[in-house]
């Protein structure tokens, strides 16, 4: 690295480089030995973690040129006598991670950093606050000429530096022999200060805009708490003004299929089927409106038993087949009786599949087809529920399973909440397993798949390579 203007200066000075021999010319009463208090001090140095958590914190220190070649004290320095200047000043080297000197230390000295780079630190050095970063030209350590008060911070070499040092003693007995000097010295340390002044008014400006945006977080999260409130008030009103009069249906159908005479009740069978299909479909979206937000907080239990899926899927059927009525749509199933059983939530699944099967109703046209299929692929079974209809764009195939999201331009025949897809995606992916849609071949419709993993013991049983065997 060049030398300073500074620097320069003073290398016409004898001895500036060679602190040992300036030394003992200033003390030739005891040649051979340096006097105590300029025999070097032991170095110490941080460790290799620690240096490295401080360039860490590098990033977040203050870069600072108030105390740079430009400075009024280091101009004055520059232009001063070269002789009494370098009688001030001695010359000290420090390696790669050494400690200059450490918070709570006397403050005997000041620094001018002749080359390297200095990290000034706060605290602890296993959790380092880097307040600064000084280079070439930078003065560190200056109020020590004016106060007996110990360091206020750390100082670290960042990477091999040399740093002229300026003695309190030497500082204070120059001044009482060049008091002209002296007071330019002063002015300049003053400068410096009020630098420092102007950086603490803006720091205390920032810690006040700190606070008001504290203040406003706070705010804000007393609206979040007051509307979370809120949803809970209105998931209790669900529950008893939607869910309760609901359950009262289905009790009076049940009751009225066990008081009925028998041909009365043969001759309304369809018409009472008609009245549980649709409380079971109402029941459902209450049921999403309810899970989907408790899933995302991660409140509602998945409860797995083993169930058959051929079993699933016909008690699903079953159950969607009066909702098909006069529609004109076709309703497939493409189901194995030799499934291996799975390890799941029996309600949730079952409700994952009749959401698709509703969202295939509402899309299929007249005249249309849905299909459901279920088969082993790899080491998941895999569930698909296909219909003929308009294509699902692109763009919309991912965020289609997000909370009250619609399709533009794909109007349904029958308005909802936009919830049963959103419940879908967080129940499958509850089950370890994913949820995707694809266009149909020919983009004749969409076929909405999602997997769920076989139990361990049934991986090998039923995975291509033992297939092979």
């Amino acid at each position: 690295m060049p030398d300073s203007p500074f620097c320069a200066i003073l290398r016409p000075v004898r001895g500036i480089n060679k602190p040992t021999a300036h030394f003992q010319s200033r003390h030739r009463h005891s040649p051979g030995a340096l006097p105590k208090r300029f025999r070097p001090m032991t170095a110490e140095f941080v460790s290799a973690a620690q240096l490295q958590r401080i360039r860490e914190a590098l990033s977040e220190a203050i870069e600072t040129d108030t105390t740079n070649v430009n400075s009024p004290l280091f101009k004055l320095l520059a232009t001063s006598d070269r002789v009494q200047v370098a009688k001030l000043m001695t010359l000290h080297r420090f390696q790669q991670g050494q400690i200059i000197f450490r918070e709570g230390d006397p403050g005997d000295a000041m620094y001018i950093i002749r080359s390297g780079r200095i990290a000034v630190i706060k605290g602890d050095l296993n959790q380092p606050t880097v307040l600064a970063t000084r280079s070439v030209g930078e003065i560190i350590g200056e109020m020590a000429l004016l106060e007996n008060k110990p360091r206020s911070a750390t100082l670290v070499a960042l990477e091999d530096a040399s740093l002229f040092r300026i003695r309190q003693a030497d500082f204070q007995q120059f001044m009482s022999t060049n008091v002209s000097l002296g007071m330019s010295i002063l002015s300049a340390l003053s400068h410096r200060l009020r630098l420092s002044d102007e950086a603490r008014r803006i720091s205390v400006t920032t810690e006040r805009r700190l606070h008001q945006r504290v203040t406003e977080l706070q705010t804000e999260k007393a609206r979040l708490l007051e509307l979370q409130q809120l949803r809970q008030e209105t998931n209790d009103l669900i529950i008893h003004d939607l869910r309760n009069p609901l359950g009262l249906i289905a009790g009076a159908v049940n009751l009225l299929e066990l008081s009925l005479p028998e041909e009365v009740l043969r001759n309304n069978l369809e018409l009472l089927e008609l009245i549980n299909s649709n409380v079971d479909r109402l029941k459902r979206l209450v049921d999403s409106l309810l899970d989907v937000a408790r899933m995302e907080n991660g409140e509602v239990p998945i409860i797995p038993v083993e169930i058959s899926p051929f079993d699933l899927i016909q008690d699903t059927l079953r159950l969607t087949r009066p909702l098909l009525k006069d529609t004109g749509i076709h309703l497939e199933a493409a189901v194995g009786t030799d499934l291996p059983p799975i390890k799941a939530d029996e309600e949730k699944l079952g409700r994952v599949l009749a959401n698709l099967l509703d969202n295939a109703i509402k899309y299929t046209p007249p005249g249309g087809t849905i299909t459901v299929e279920a088969g082993v692929v790899e080491h998941d079974i895999q569930f698909a529920v296909s219909n003929t209809g308009p294509v699902i764009p692109e763009a919309d195939r991912q965020r289609i399973f997000d909370r009250f999201t619609r399709v533009a331009g794909n109007q349904p025949k029958t308005r909802g909440f936009g919830l049963g897809l959103a419940f879908c995606r967080l129940a499958v992916e509850a089950h370890g397993g994913r949820i995707w849609v694809e266009p149909l071949p020919g983009d004749t419709g969409n076929r909405f798949v999602f997997t769920l993993p076989l139990p361990v013991e049934l991986n090998k049983l039923f995975s291509p390579a033992e297939k092979a065997h």
